[in-house]
């Protein structure tokens, strides 16, 4: 099993370079909140392998790309929130459904979650899991994905610190 995992990788990232100006763009979110201080990110399974990744999805005709983010944490994680309209970056990966893959571009977006819903269009076919910036660089099953979080945990830090006050004599 790893072994066909190793080759698989090797495939993806061999197709991903080969296929580098083909690739079919996708919009995503890095859905997140605060507790303790502490930037929590929300990650889900993808339906086929069941991997950890972050909710993403294919334009949709009058929705800007950071409205499609949002879209897609709504269907796939079941979150609300504030999403913003910069992306925090972008990564490639291979997308297979039957024999056929394809190379995608996704843009992902800081979503803030807001709101958390019992019920979900994809409840029955994902599983979602809020985890501290570690246990996402060791779960997220591409590490640019880790990269990404890393880099808005990083950035979520200085608003979560006080404010300093300067004393002067």
């Amino acid at each position: 099993m790893l072994l066909q995992n190793l080759v698989r990788t090797w495939n993806d990232r061999r197709i991903i370079r080969a296929a580098a100006s083909e690739a079919v763009p996708q919009f995503g979110a890095i859905p997140y909140t605060v507790v303790d201080g502490q930037a929590v990110f929300l990650i889900i399974t993808s339906r086929r392998s069941g991997r950890w990744i972050f909710p993403k999805g294919a334009p949709i005709e009058g929705m800007r790309p950071w409205e499609v983010a949002a879209h897609e944490a709504l269907e796939e994680a079941g979150i609300e929130g504030e999403v913003q309209t910069e992306p925090i970056g972008k990564y490639r990966s291979v997308k297979s459904s039957g024999i056929r893959r394809t190379v995608i571009e996704v843009t992902m977006y800081p979503l803030r979650m807001m709101q958390q819903l019992d019920e979900w269009r994809e409840k029955g076919s994902r599983h979602r899991h809020w985890v501290i910036l570690p246990e996402a660089r060791r779960l997220l099953s591409d590490p640019v994905l880790a990269e990404l979080a890393t880099k808005l945990a990083h950035r979520v830090a200085p608003q979560l610190q006080p404010t300093a006050a300067r004393i002067t004599r």
